[in-house]
């Protein structure tokens, strides 16, 4: 058992290091404008993506927003279950993060999708409806890239198939957008 812990954390740490750095910072970039301009951001994901995406609104919204004494407008879509289980029913499975957009989102705003393989029907829905609609939208991915990697303004991959560590490093790029925040507020609230 001694060798797979090994083994897992020396593939962990190679799997950080794909992190595209420069990416990142202007990922950081693109938060600090949206904090500015008071745009919402949409965040959202399925399974380990989904707990991804709840957490890093969780910090984006109650920490970072702390720290830059003024609120990001920021939600995850997967976080109401009744409106999900609504939209599901109703319409379909692969238009429940679509539909809430319909009902929230400006031109201006921002759709957040992070997916390991890309290819989730209900994230593609999301991000092509934010296109179609002005939002700027944001892929995560693995190495499977998938159709999201081809659809997002802004993209980052994450060159591994191991759902875990691709799941692992885009919750690090999520702590390091709330953590530019939270660690450096008052030049974030200066900048550009």
């Amino acid at each position: 058992m001694k060798d797979f812990v090994n083994d897992y954390l020396n593939a962990q740490e190679k799997t950080q290091r794909l992190i595209p750095k420069e990416k990142v910072a202007d990922l950081i970039d693109i938060f600090t404008k949206a904090w500015k301009e008071d745009r919402r951001i949409f965040v959202t994901g399925n399974g380990g993506s989904a707990a991804n995406a709840s957490h890093f609104v969780t910090d984006l919204g109650k920490s970072a927003s702390d720290a830059m004494g003024k609120p990001f407008k920021c939600v995850s879509l997967h976080d109401n279950t009744p409106w999900i289980t609504a939209i599901s029913n109703d319409y379909a499975y692969d238009q429940i993060f679509t539909r809430q957009l319909v009902n929230f989102a400006e031109p201006g705003d921002i759709i957040f999708a992070m997916s390991v393989s890309g290819n989730s029907p209900n994230l593609i829905n999301a991000i092509e409806w934010g296109k179609e609609h002005g939002l700027f939208t944001i892929c995560l991915t693995g190495a499977k890239r998938g159709r999201l990697a081809a659809l997002g303004d802004f993209v980052i991959v994450i060159e591994s198939e191991h759902y875990g560590r691709v799941e692992d490093a885009h919750m690090g790029i999520c702590h390091m957008i709330c953590y530019a925040f939270i660690e450096q507020a008052e030049g974030r609230r200066n900048s550009r």
